[in-house]
This record gives C-alpha cells, sequence and structure tokens, in this order.
C-alpha cells in the first residue's frame, strides 16, 4: 500500500543551455553534469542555486551509446559507436580540457608511458582506450574504490582502477583488466558493480552476485575460461523441446521465481571466474557468492504492447558509515566504510527494494499509478518518471542502516519507524514528454520531449524477448527532425524545509486517523536521519540544523505515542529521550483537562512518566505538576502509586495529598508492606512521628525489610550521579540502625546496591568522610560475612574489617555509635570468625585495665584471625601501627607470627612476657605431643644454658626411693611462688612448666619448696640476726628450680606417654624417675656446708616402684 501525499519536495528549477539534444546525460560528481549529444561531450558547471554554466566540452570518437561517472578517480566512461562498431572508452582529467581544441592524450589501457612523454598527462585530459573482444553493452563505476565493470553478451569484464607512478611528482590513473566473469543463460542489459557486488539485470532477470576473495560456497578462479555446468540447471534436452514448442503462435513463459542466498545458486544461471592479472600476483577476487536471483513472468493484462514489459533502472545504492574521517586527494572515496547496501530495480508498474548486505531481503513494493520509464534512488527518495509525471516516493534506506549502525536501536534508549512500513508518494509533479532522468546531490536532472512519440529504445519481439533467444541490444536512432525538448534541473528543497512541511500537513490527522498522523511523521522523521546519514555532504551549520529538527521530530512521534491509543504506545519513551525534552517539558506539553475525574489518560503517557520517574533524574517537579502526576496514577495505575511517590522527581509532592491517596489505596484492597512504608516516609515528612512509629510497628522487621527491598528510594536516591541518604534512611540511623543495616544488606543481596555504592551510602549518612569509617559501615561489613553474600569478595572484607580494628585498637579509638554485634554474637552466628585459641586468653587475661570496647574489637580481630578463611599475609604490613608493648599488642602479633608458623619466635615471646600461655600455647598449636615436649625441652635448655654446671650436677644425682613431704606454709601463690622465689628468668621456665602438672604435682612442688626454705632459715648463721643469707637462699633455690624443671619435664613425658597408650614407656620412665637430694654449700667465712639440706627429700613421682610398678593408666 503506498499513501499519497501532496507535498512540495521540488523546489526551483532551471534549463541546462545545451545546443543539441542530449543523447546521453550523467551527473559528474558534487558539481558538473555531462550532456553526450551528437559526437560531443558538454560538461556544466552545476553549484548550489546558481545557474547552471558551460564548464567545457570534448569530442568523442562516435556517438554516445552509454556514459557513466566516477567519483573515485575522477574520470568519465562511455560506450561510443562508430561505423557500426562500439568503443569503450575513459576521459581521464577532463577538468583541464577547457577549450574544445585543447590538447588531448590518447593511450591503450596498461600501456607504459615514460617520464618525458608523461609529463604533460598532469595538465591535459587523456583518453584511455580499452579494447574487448565483444561489443560493450552495460557499464557501472564503483563509487567506493572507482573500478569499472563492463557488460558484454555473455560475460562482464572487471577493470580495476589504479595508478601509474611516472615520477616522484606525478602519477597518472590507469586501469588494469583484472577478472572477466563469465555468465551463461543471461544477457546483460543494465549492470551495476559496488566493491564487489554485482547486480545484473536482463530483460525480465535480475541477479545478483557478491565477489569474494576467500570461497564463502563459492565458486573457485581460473585463469583460463572454462564453461561449468550446473546439476542443477535444466538439461539441455528440456531446452530443445522449448524452442521446438515456440513459434509465432505461441509465447513460452517461464514461472515466476525469487531465490534468495544459496537457493539463488538453483537458478539455472552458470558463472565462471577467470583471473586476467599476472598468474603471481595477488588475486582480490577469486570466488562468486550467489545472493538473489528473480525471475518475472509479465502481465501482459497491464500493458497493450509485450515490447513494454521489462525491467529497468537497476541500482545498487551504498550508504556510508556515519561520520566516518575524510580527508581530500584523490583516494578521497576509498577512506569511506561501506554500511550498507540496496538494490533496486523496477517493472513499468512496481519497483523493487532489497537490502543486501548481511542478509538478502526485499524491504520494500513499490506500486505506480502510472506505466514508469525510468526511475533513480537515492538516500532520502525514489524519483520516478512517466511520460507525462514526476513521482517522488519515500524509502526505508535510513531505518535500515539505524539498525545495522545502533545496537541499541528499539529499545527504551532509542527507536526507529519499521522498514516494513508502508511507503508514501510525497508528491507526483506533472511534466509533459518526460524521457530520462538522473539524480546527483540535490538535484534532478529530467530530459523531456514535446513530441509524444514513444521511441523504444529496446525493440524486439515478444516471442523473442520472452524466450531469451535474442537478447541483442539496440540504440535507438533519433530522428533529427525531433524538436522540443529540454534539460531542466530540478532542485530538490532542502530536509528541514520538507520536514516542517510534513510537520504541519500532519496535523490534519491529529484527530482524525492516528496511524495516518504517526505515519507521516515517521516519514520526516526517516527524511532527515537520511540526511543526517550522508554527513560528508553536510556543513557544519546545516548539521546542527538537521539534529535540532531531529530531535524535534522526535518529540512529536513522542507526542504521538503518548496521546493515541495505539499498540506501539511504549514508543513514546524511547522517542521522547531522543528528543532530549525533560520531563517537565514532556508535561507541559500534555492537555491536562481540567475536570481531573473525566480525564482519560493513554497508555504511552503513563509509560513514559512511569519509566522515566523510575530513572535517577536530576530533576524535580513542581508541586502542580507532582500534583497531578499523583493524581494520574491514582485514576491510573494505583498499583504505582508507592514507587511514583518515592521518585526524587516527586520530592515537593504534598505529603497530606499523598497520604489521602494511600489510604484510598488501603480501602481498595492494595494494602502492602510497600504502601505502609511509603505512608510512614509521608508522615515523616509532616512530622507526624507517632503516626510514623504506629505504620513502622505494624509490621516485622523481615517484612519491612522485604519493604525497602521493592522500593530502594525509600533509603538511597541518587542525584547528580552520587548516592544521596533519604530522610527515612537518616531517621532510621538514630531510632532503627539494625533494621537499615540489615534493609541496605538486603539491597545488596538483591543487586539493588552495589558494594561501594553501600560503602559511600553509610558514609556519606554518618557525616563522615572517605577517609574514616563510621561504626554503622562497620556493622554492615560484619552483617556481609555473616550473611555470606555470593558476590562479596571475601579476602577484601577482611582486609577491610581488620584495617579498621586495627586501626582502632592502635589509636584507643571508641566507636562513634554501639556496635550492633559483640565478638561472641559473630563467632556464634558467622563461619569466618573463628574460636579464639585458648592460649590467647591466657595472654591477655592479666592486663584488668581494658575497656570493654577495647576488648570487643580485640576479640574481633583475634576471632576473624582464627577464623578458616583469613589470609594473614595481607594485614602484616599493617601490624606496625599496633605495638607489642601492651596486651592487646603482644597477642596480635603473637597471633599473627603463629598463623606464619614461626613456633619458635612465638614460644621466646611468650617464655619472656608471659609463661604461664607456653604450654598451652604449644599443646593447641602443634598437634603432635612428642613435638610438644621437644620445643619445651629445647626452651628450657636454651634457659638453663648460662650454668651449664648446675645442670650437670642435678643431672648426675642418684634415685632416691624415699619420699617425705612436709606442710606448705611459705604462702606461695597456685600459680607457682610468686611471693618470695627470685624472679628470675629459671623461676619462668618453672611456671611456663607447671601449667601442665596435675594438682598433687604443683603440691608436692610446693612442699619440697617449703622444707627447702625452712631448712635456709635453721642452717644460716646469719638468721639469729633475723638476716638470712642472701648466697645461701641465691643457692638453694637455684638448685630447687633446676630440679623442679627436670622433674616437670618427667611429668610431661609421662602424660605424653600415657596419652600415646604405650604401657612399656610408662614402665621404663617410672624406674627412671630421679628422686632428686641436693647438697648446697653455705657460703659462710667457714664454707660449712648447709646439712639440714642432707635430709630433704624432694620430688616424689606419682606411681613410682614401690616393690612391683604397675602402669599408672591401666594398673598392669
Amino acid at each position: 500500500m503506498v499513501h499519497l501525499y501532496n507535498l512540495h519536495p521540488f523546489g526551483s528549477q532551471q534549463v541546462v543551455p545545451c545546443k543539441l539534444e542530449p543523447e546521453r546525460f550523467c551527473g559528474g560528481g558534487r558539481d558538473a553534469l555531462f550532456v553526450a549529444a551528437g559526437c560531443k561531450v558538454e560538461a556544466f558547471a552545476v553549484s548550489g542555486h546558481e545557474l547552471c554554466r558551460p564548464r567545457g566540452a570534448f569530442s568523442t570518437l562516435g556517438r554516445v551509446l552509454r556514459m557513466a561517472y566516477s567519483e573515485a578517480g575522477d574520470y568519465l566512461v562511455t560506450i561510443e559507436e562508430k561505423n557500426k562498431a562500439t568503443f569503450l572508452r575513459a576521459y581521464v582529467n577532463w577538468r583541464s580540457k577547457r577549450t574544445e581544441n585543447s590538447r588531448v592524450c590518447i593511450r591503450m589501457v596498461g600501456h607504459q608511458v615514460e617520464a618525458p612523454s608523461g609529463a604533460a598527462f598532469g595538465d591535459q585530459m587523456s583518453i584511455v582506450e580499452m579494447p574487448l573482444s565483444e561489443a560493450p553493452l552495460c557499464i557501472s563505476c564503483c563509487p567506493v574504490k572507482g573500478d569499472l565493470l563492463v557488460g558484454c553478451s555473455n560475460k562482464l569484464v572487471l577493470f580495476s582502477l589504479k595508478y601509474q607512478v611516472i615520477s616522484e611528482e606525478l602519477s597518472i590513473l590507469d586501469f588494469e583488466r583484472s577478472l572477466i566473469i563469465h555468465i551463461d543463460n543471461i544477457t546483460p542489459v543494465e549492470i551495476s558493480f559496488c566493491v564487489g557486488y554485482v547486480a545484473v539485470m536482463s530483460d525480465l532477470e535480475v541477479l545478483i552476485l557478491k565477489l569474494e576473495s576467500r570461497p564463502k560456497n563459492g565458486k573457485a578462479v581460473n585463469h583460463h575460461p572454462r564453461k561449468t555446468s550446473d546439476p542443477r540447471r535444466p538439461a539441455q534436452g528440456t531446452r530443445d523441446e522449448t524452442s521446438q514448442l515456440e513459434s509465432d503462435d505461441f509465447v513460452i513463459c517461464q514461472k515466476p521465481m525469487e531465490l534468495l542466498g544459496e537457493k539463488s545458486e538453483q537458478s539455472g544461471v552458470s558463472i565462471t571466474l577467470e583471473s586476467t592479472g599476472l598468474a603471481d600476483e595477488k588475486v582480490e577476487y577469486s570466488h562468486v557468492h550467489h545472493l538473489l536471483y528473480r525471475r518475472f513472468t509479465p502481465d501482459i493484462s497491464f500493458c497493450v504492447l509485450s515490447d513494454d514489459i521489462k525491467l529497468h533502472s537497476l541500482q545498487l545504492l551504498p550508504i556510508y558509515q556515519t561520520g566516518s574521517p575524510t580527508s581530500s586527494g584523490k583516494n578521497l572515496s576509498q577512506e569511506r566504510e561501506l554500511l550498507s547496501l540496496f538494490c533496486f530495480f523496477s517493472l513499468p508498474h512496481m519497483g523493487y527494494l532489497y537490502m543486501v548486505v548481511k542478509s538478502v531481503e526485499l524491504m520494500s513494493v513499490y506500486q505506480y499509478p502510472e506505466t514508469s520509464q525510468q526511475a533513480v534512488l537515492t538516500p532520502q527518495f525514489l524519483h520516478v518518471i512517466t511520460s507525462n509525471n514526476l513521482q517522488c516516493f519515500t524509502v526505508r534506506c535510513s531505518a535500515a542502516v539505524a539498525r545495522e549502525e545502533d545496537p541499541y536501536m528499539d529499545t527504551t534508549l532509542k527507536a526507529c519507524p519499521p522498514v516494513s512500513m508502508d511507503v508514501c508518494a510525497l508528491r507526483i509533479q506533472l511534466f509533459i514528454g518526460l524521457k530520462a532522468i538522473c539524480h546527483f546531490k540535490n538535484h534532478i536532472i529530467l530530459l523531456t520531449q514535446a513530441d509524444p512519440e514513444v521511441i523504444p529504445e529496446r525493440r524486439d519481439s515478444s516471442r523473442r524477448l520472452l524466450s531469451r533467444k535474442d537478447t541483442s541490444v539496440k540504440i535507438r536512432m533519433p530522428s533529427v527532425a525531433e524538436a522540443g525538448w529540454n534539460l531542466y534541473i530540478v532542485n530538490t528543497i532542502s530536509p528541514v524545509q520538507l520536514y516542517k512541511e510534513m510537520v504541519e500537513y500532519s496535523d490534519i490527522y491529529k484527530t482524525v486517523k492516528t496511524q495516518s498522523c504517526i505515519h507521516l511523521l515517521s516519514e520526516a522523521h526517516l527524511l532527515l536521519r537520511a540526511a543526517l546519514m550522508d554527513a560528508q555532504q553536510l556543513e557544519p551549520g546545516e548539521r546542527a540544523e538537521l539534529m535540532e529538527a531531529f530531535k524535534e521530530s522526535c518529540g512529536h512521534l513522542g507526542d504521538c505515542y503518548s496521546r493515541l491509543d495505539t499498540q506501539h504506545s511504549h514508543l513514546a519513551l524511547p522517542y521522547y529521550k531522543m528528543s532530549d525534552l525533560s520531563l517537565t517539558e514532556v508535561l507541559a506539553r500534555v492537555d491536562w483537562a481540567v475536570d481531573h475525574e473525566s480525564q482519560k489518560y493513554e497508555r504511552g503517557l503513563i509509560f513514559y512518566i512511569n519509566h522515566s520517574l523510575y530513572e535517577n533524574l536530576d530533576e524535580e517537579l513542581s508541586e502542580e505538576l507532582a500534583a497531578r502526576v499523583a493524581q494520574l496514577f491514582h485514576a491510573a495505575e494505583p498499583k504505582q502509586l508507592p514507587h511514583v511517590l518515592c521518585s526524587p522527581s516527586m520530592k515537593h509532592t504534598d505529603p497530606s495529598l499523598a497520604l489521602s491517596y494511600l489510604r484510598s489505596l488501603d480501602t481498595c484492597g492494595l494494602s502492602s508492606i510497600l504502601v505502609t512504608l511509603t505512608k510512614a516516609a509521608m508522615a515523616l515528612k509532616l512530622g507526624d512521628l507517632d503516626m510514623h512509629r504506629k505504620e513502622m510497628q505494624s509490621h516485622s522487621e523481615m517484612k519491612l525489610v522485604c519493604g525497602f527491598i521493592l522500593e530502594p528510594r525509600l533509603l538511597i536516591q541518587q542525584k547528580k550521579g552520587q548516592l544521596v541518604p533519604t530522610e527515612f534512611a537518616v531517621h532510621l540511623k538514630e531510632a532503627q540502625p539494625g533494621l537499615l543495616v540489615a534493609s541496605v544488606l538486603g539491597l545488596q543481596k538483591n543487586s539493588k546496591i552495589g558494594i561501594e555504592e553501600a560503602d559511600s551510602f553509610f558514609k556519606m549518612l554518618c557525616g563522615h568522610g572517605e577517609d574514616k569509617i563510621p561504626q554503622l559501615l562497620l556493622d554492615f561489613w560484619e552483617a556481609q560475612l555473616v550473611a555470606c553474600l555470593p558476590d562479596v569478595v571475601l579476602q577484601e572484607l577482611f582486609f577491610k574489617l581488620t584495617l579498621q580494628y586495627i586501626w582502632r585498637l592502635s589509636q584507643r579509638q571508641p566507636p562513634d555509635t554501639p556496635p550492633l554485634r559483640s565478638a561472641e554474637d559473630l563467632i556464634n552466628t558467622c563461619s569466618h570468625y573463628g574460636l579464639i585459641y585458648p592460649w590467647v586468653h591466657i595472654l591477655i587475661s592479666s592486663d584488668f585495665l581494658l575497656d570493654k570496647n577495647y576488648m570487643e574489637d580485640l576479640s574481633k580481630l583475634q576471632s576473624l584471625m582464627c577464623g578458616p578463611s583469613f589470609d594473614i599475609a595481607s594485614i602484616v604490613p599493617f601490624l606496625d601501627s599496633l605495638s607489642e608493648d601492651t596486651v592487646a599488642g603482644l597477642s596480635v602479633h603473637v597471633l599473627c607470627r603463629t598463623l606464619l608458623k614461626e613456633y619458635e619466635q612465638c614460644i621466646d615471646t611468650l617464655l619472656e612476657r608471659c609463661p604461664e600461655a607456653v604450654i598451652p600455647y604449644a599443646n593447641h598449636q602443634l598437634k603432635e605431643e612428642s613435638r610438644i615436649a621437644s620445643v619445651v625441652e629445647n626452651a628450657v635448655a636454651s634457659t638453663l644454658s648460662e650454668n651449664q654446671v648446675w645442670w650437670r650436677e642435678v643431672s648426675a644425682l642418684p634415685v632416691s626411693t624415699e619420699r617425705n613431704t612436709v606442710g606448705c606454709c611459705c604462702g606461695a601463690g597456685a600459680e607457682g611462688f610468686p611471693e618470695r622465689s627470685p624472679r628470675g628468668r629459671h623461676c619462668s621456665v618453672f611456671l611456663a612448666l607447671s601449667s601442665l602438672l596435675q594438682q598433687k604435682e604443683v603440691t608436692d612442688l610446693k612442699v619440697s619448696f617449703e622444707q627447702c626454705h625452712s631448712s635456709i632459715e635453721t642452717n644460716c648463721k646469719h638468721s639469729s640476726q633475723g638476716i638470712l643469707c642472701s648466697v645461701c637462699v641465691t643457692e638453694a633455690f637455684e638448685t630447687f628450680l633446676y630440679h623442679a624443671v627436670v622433674t616437670s619435664l618427667i611429668y610431661i613425658h609421662i602424660h605424653s606417654v600415657v596419652q600415646n597408650e604405650n604401657c612399656q614407656d610408662v614402665r621404663i620412665l617410672q624406674r627412671s624417675a630421679m628422686f632428686l637430694k641436693v647438697d648446697a654449700e653455705c657460703c659462710s667465712k667457714e664454707q660449712r656446708p648447709l646439712r639440714a639440706l642432707e635430709d630433704m627429700t624432694v620430688f616424689s613421682i606419682p606411681g613410682t616402684l614401690q616393690g612391683n610398678s604397675k602402669c599408672v593408666r591401666c594398673h598392669s
């Protein structure tokens, strides 16, 4: 279906001042027109709206039958006839031909030009002769590369454009015959060529091929011609039978056929490629790929004479990449990137437009009201001439290219009218006696002749035409007596001017025919799109004007889809977006009714407003517009009203009005958690805390979290690309921080907010800068670990938490708000927080000055480090800020070294700072008991290394079987001997070992200590004065501590063996247990021995032999 409008795409017109009736004419780039008449070609300058003026002329060898111009290379090629012979000639450097008598150089194609004679080529026109073995019938120039394709009766010859270098300063244009395409069963009447795409047309057949450098289901090239037989071709016998049936009384018509893609190889047309270049040169085209074959059977009822039933106006139209960069010079066209390609051909009453690049498909079909004679396709229009009319149709090329070029087309961001939309005729202009048409830039060239007699260019018998047996082309011979002709240049008006006329024309359809209004505005939109695609032809001012009109056209289409009831009303959104109109400007274009109750709102407008309010627009509606929007959704989409009221754009909504609408939703049965939260937010705006508290208490905390997930904008809004907490979030920070953290965690879990966005939100909410971490953010990080979110990188979260814990411990910085979770809560609920090692508790139990917050941070850090997933290496560089002088710092450093498996260094540190924790440390960290004893022995040996003499003497003393115990009255503590014993290195060793002994064993050691102490008081000569001898005390205690250490080690060995359930080892240890008896000498002047110590029998081991020994474990 073709829509007919009465617009005015044609502007001014002028007559070309040529002297003879034109036989052929064509455009010459952007500023020239070639007219062939007789044996001469005239060039006319055409520039804008100025008058056409002669530019130059040159003679031809004969009468011009065909003529074509190539912008790439700036040459004119002709097929000329003289003495019934045809010649193919290319006119190069024609702009240097100022007068008809100027010198001209004639050379053969491929002829090597010497430097002396070639120097003159830069200043004069050259004619390149291209001999062919068969008469040329048609020609076509590639608009991108400038290559020339020549059609003969059964083959196509390709001449590649190249530049022959004469010297460093001069190169001349030349051609090279590079390829011959042999075609069987079709004789070309018209051909078209563009960057490897070849279109061939006979009287009723069209074939489109693609030449490729690599195979793609095609036939390979041969350096010698050969005929290929296609098994899908009709058998020769069938053709013979057909020829027998043909007679003067019958017309044999083959049925119509359309084959697309690979199926087109079944057409029966055989294609063979023959390379004519040198064998060692790279072959540009080596394979052929079939794209389209279409055969027509004429409907004779359309026309009086069957001679008129022929295809005409074959054309390939390239569309280049939008805004592709260009440079001046001879290689200008080669830099343009082909984006899409279209093929047009026409029957007398119907035209066909195909897209042939990525996929071959029929885009549009044009039905003419009259019999057409010729047509030209442009990116914006299809111009068709009949005998008395110039018709202008719209095309869909720009719509197809927009989808090829922009992947976001037909989304919520961008839209374009569909390719399948019906075409329309913008104008049918009366022109008497139209004979021919061509087009270049924004000019249409028309040849008219007052004589109504039609002289057909190709005249064959209908029988031979339809059977394809005689396909020779005969060029008509014009009569000398013909007169009354004119050659016109018709200028098309600017796209912006025609667009404005189309918009005015569409106003009559606004309230009458919805689809007609949209259709005409869509045509205007595509017109501007097509103009913008050819950016090379536009001046900066023209492009700016086109862009402004383009945005305006998008606004008009948005208005149509928003106000009119159509099935594509959702397109209002992308068109309004493309128009750059703000939400306020769009709402100002809406015709709001005075009576809100009776106003009907269309789906397109509702969809646009709803989607726009969902976006983070930095635009706030006025109170009046916000009230209108709230009323609109209350009436048309009540379920969306809570979401709409939460939009930042609705900030100025009257909360009382919003509450009244929300309460009415409750009566309609639409009450939900989201409605409750929205009412709570409105109550906060009103300052009614009682109402707010009532609404918040009407649902459980879990449901409230779900409500915030449904509408995140209740808590978080975005302004100018930055997240901003809402008034609701600020209130929850003070009143319900746990709910706030849980809600943001839910938003992150449901991908409503990112990790970094959540961190920024809490920092802004608490008023902290980027460098400071509020406690609420720390609570959120801990909640992330507890929730085990899949998109959270654990090590990064560990790093942030530990860094903050360390900073607060080193600075003794208390949290700004009470923590939501204690260390015990985290250990019980999160697998990443591990149980703190027992020896850590012993280590920190000696410091009773730590406050509660300090201990919480320390416990959380220790628990995290004791967890199974923690990477200790990541925080080692940051531990320097935590001093080892404090118990907290010491515990963290020892814990860090332990995780790095530096056990010996940790034991040394503990022996120095907290010997009570050594054995628990070794027992926990070193799982093999034999290794525990070995480590402790090494530590003790290292401690006692300063006095090896005493160690040897203690080891050499005999074993006693007697055991004497005395009551202890020294007042020694249970943890060792802190009150009276010398606080030296050896005592620390004993304190470390005593933690592994049983209570009875510790009591035995205390009794021995008391006995030693009593003996010192009795025997020291200084005791009578009430003063104990320091030497005696020192020696006695040294002796006591050494054998105490040894005894403790024996105990440890026994315990270890018992745990390993080796009874034989237990007996051996029991028999070898030492009962140490130590003599100490007094340091008095008389040097007499301390006799009382001779009777001091110290340390007996439980279970030692008293006759027969038994195993302390199994009693065997």
